[in-house]
């Protein structure tokens, strides 16, 4: 399996080159030249796969089928050392809850930092760290944040050998709870920087780092955000699961809505529907930060400034720079590396925006890809929260009450709605008191949190300064040399 870059650059790469370095040397992003068809026997033999063995028998199974640069034994034990019952709570790993008729939620929570993130980026530490080894090297891993991202990157990559991350974030920005999360690790490999600006001034100082390429290499700069097909790639299987365990037969279609600011996790939705699994809708829910929705409603993608992006009790989507959305649109336009390249590179540079609603490709983003969208406000997540509570007895999030206002929009008889979990509820406490005035169960082991000392860097929204900091951390990459640690 090779790998290209959705902007048309003529190189093509193995899955381990790509999983270290993020994006393409043209500034795209990597797909694979083809998506794997999965047919109807595999389908079922996959079923029998995830319930008579594991979901890390699964994800073996799909990321077999993009990875084939590990032994097929070291990537079996890779996903086996991931997926397990003490990591995330329970053999089943992703379990679906019934919500009310024809509504379904797939836990995605139960990991160590409480976020779907975790079901990616734990399998992102044990490839890091396995090729790294194989290869003598260490990765210096530069992220973004809106909020979970960050927690499960340093959680997964605490104490790896040869890895260290410098996470962004923008400054106040995030709930206290996942500041602390973050700010309270003191490992020497973790370092936190809090940006003065919004999600999408770190997702802009991380690629402007990975697009000077003689920096990336001298300090062997990876990401971890969504951009990092390898992360993608592992958010695949749990759509494959929660299609498993809400069929029986191969003829039935399920859709998914998916909370999305960033569009990583619906794009591995995408990913899915395109290997043949039966989605009938993947139903993007934003919040108020609705750029996606305006995508898909009038064909007009239009990035908002700092200024125009607003804070909101669903912070984690609080993104108007869809850094993924490259990914869909390079499909949607035939795979048109050129026009891809014109639309991201250099109309979004210049005009801020581009419109594909004249175009003739607009309508399949519905009718071939299944593509539609809603918006949900403050007020529709306290509506949500309070009824999934006084009626089924279940605690959401705010970023999944997003995700069910926007689903009960687009349900259709018979086809079961699956919308993913984002995040346990104790992570955005105070919107959850403010609809049900109550706190929500906070894990024992992250009682007192809030309080523990923290460890952060503050910042400008300044790319330089980044790099400086970078620099300060840790000597040019070799392969051989140390890092040298200096106190913040």
């Amino acid at each position: 399996m090779k790998y290209l870059s959705t902007r048309g650059h003529p190189e093509r790469r193995r899955f381990c080159e790509i999983l270290l370095e993020g994006l393409a040397p043209d500034g795209g992003l990597y797909l694979p030249e083809r998506y794997p068809q999965v047919d109807d026997a595999t389908l079922t033999r996959w079923r029998k796969v995830y319930h008579e063995q594991s979901y890390a028998e699964l994800a073996f199974e799909i990321l077999s089928l993009y990875v084939d640069d590990i032994p097929a034994a070291d990537l079996r034990v890779l996903c086996h050392k991931t997926y397990t019952a003490e990591v995330f709570g329970t053999g089943e790993i992703v379990p679906l809850r019934h919500l009310e008729n024809g509504l379904w939620l797939e836990a995605l929570s139960n990991g160590p930092t409480l976020a779907f993130k975790d079901m990616a980026m734990q399998l992102l530490g044990h490839l890091f760290e396995y090729e790294l080894k194989r290869r003598g090297e260490q990765l210096n891993i530069l992220g973004a944040t809106s909020g979970d991202t960050g927690s499960a990157a340093e959680y997964a990559m605490r104490g790896k050998a040869g890895i260290r991350v410098f996470m962004t974030s923008p400054h106040g920005r995030m709930s206290p709870f996942q500041q602390a999360q973050m700010f309270s690790l003191q490992d020497e490999n973790i370092h936190n920087i809090a940006i003065d600006g919004v999600f999408d001034d770190c997702q802009d100082i991380v690629k402007a780092v990975s697009n000077d390429l003689d920096f990336k290499r001298r300090y062997r700069i990876g990401t971890v955000n969504s951009i990092n097909w390898a992360r993608l790639l592992a958010q695949v299987v749990y759509y494959f699961a929660g299609y498993i365990q809400a069929t029986t037969s191969n003829e039935q279609t399920v859709s998914f809505c998916v909370p999305s600011g960033n569009f990583g996790n619906v794009c591995a939705g995408h990913v899915a529907r395109m290997m043949g699994l039966p989605i009938a809708q993947l139903v993007v829910a934003t919040n108020e930060n609705n750029v996606l929705d305006e995508f898909f409603r009038t064909g007009v993608y239009r990035v908002r400034g700092s200024a125009d992006t607003f804070e909101t009790s669903s912070p984690s989507m609080d993104i108007s720079k869809a850094s993924n959305f490259e990914r869909f649109i390079f499909d949607l336009l035939g795979r048109d590396g050129a026009r891809t390249k014109a639309l991201f590179a250099d109309a979004l540079g210049r005009e801020g925006q581009f419109s594909l609603g004249d175009d003739p490709v607009f309508p399949a983003t519905r009718t071939e890809y299944g593509f539609v969208s809603g918006t949900s406000t403050h007020q529709d997540r306290l509506n949500t929260l309070r009824d999934t509570w006084e009626r089924f007895g279940q605690m959401i999030d705010t970023h999944t009450a997003d995700g069910v206002k926007v689903a009960r929009e687009h349900l259709q008889p018979g086809v079961p709605m699956i919308v993913l979990e984002t995040a346990l509820p104790i992570k955005f406490a105070a919107t959850l008191v403010e609809a049900l005035g109550r706190e929500p169960e906070r894990p024992p082991r992250f009682e007192g949190i809030e309080a523990l000392p923290k460890r952060v860097q503050r910042m400008p929204a300044s790319v330089e300064q980044v790099k400086a900091y970078i620099e300060t951390q840790c000597a040019p990459a070799s392969g051989k040399e140390e890092p040298r640690w200096i106190e913040p």
